[in-house]
């Protein structure tokens, strides 16, 4: 029956199309296929550099002067924590800067996890369990989408909106949407 064309060339492309239903759910190829990102840590300058143009005329050598750069002032820290491994083994830690003009960022440092399909970053307000009993629990409360995972590999940045409120969002999650389930989480502890 199978070497008749007319029975075959429909089972061919019923075959193509679940195949690409399928890779386009899972993504294996992010099994062998690591997203590597390094920013640098947030900063912002306390003013900006100024020219003062001087108050008398001025000669051909009497260039204006320049104030220095004020230096870079260094984020307060107000929570940081450390990756512990859920679905997959996960290892980095976490820092919430509050940088000097009041912007808060979500840094990510020395992650190492594996790559998957719609990966987020969420701050929740659920806690951080060990084992199984933790890759699920991170969408049954409340929590803050804070965007994609820029890489599974590095150093990474995300600006938390000036709205959200951190008092109740004590953990991180790596989430995985499209299979609903934590890759690996920390648990916030405040500093500040």
């Amino acid at each position: 029956m199978l070497t008749r064309p007319i029975v075959w060339i429909p089972a061919a492309g019923a075959v193509l199309i679940a195949a690409a239903v399928v890779l386009s759910l899972f993504q294996p190829w992010k099994l062998v296929v690591d997203e590597r990102v390094n920013e640098a840590l947030p900063t912002s300058q306390t003013t900006a550099p100024q020219t003062v143009a001087p108050t008398t005329p001025t000669t051909p050598t009497t260039p204006p002067t320049t104030t220095p750069t004020p230096p870079t002032a260094e984020p307060t820290i107000l929570a940081e924590g450390t990756f512990i491994s859920h679905e997959h083994e996960t290892t980095g830690t976490v820092r919430i800067l509050e940088v000097a003009d009041g912007q808060r960022v979500l840094r990510i440092e020395g992650l190492d996890t594996s790559n998957g399909p719609d990966l987020k970053v969420w701050l929740t307000d659920a806690p951080v369990l060990e084992g199984q009993a933790g890759w699920y629990v991170f969408d049954d409360g409340a929590y803050v989408d804070l965007g994609v995972l820029k890489g599974n590999l590095g150093n990474s940045n995300y600006s938390i909106p000036a709205d959200v409120d951190l008092a109740d969002l004590t953990s991180l999650s790596i989430w995985c949407d499209r299979f609903s389930v934590s890759f690996g989480a920390a648990q916030l502890t405040q500093t500040a």
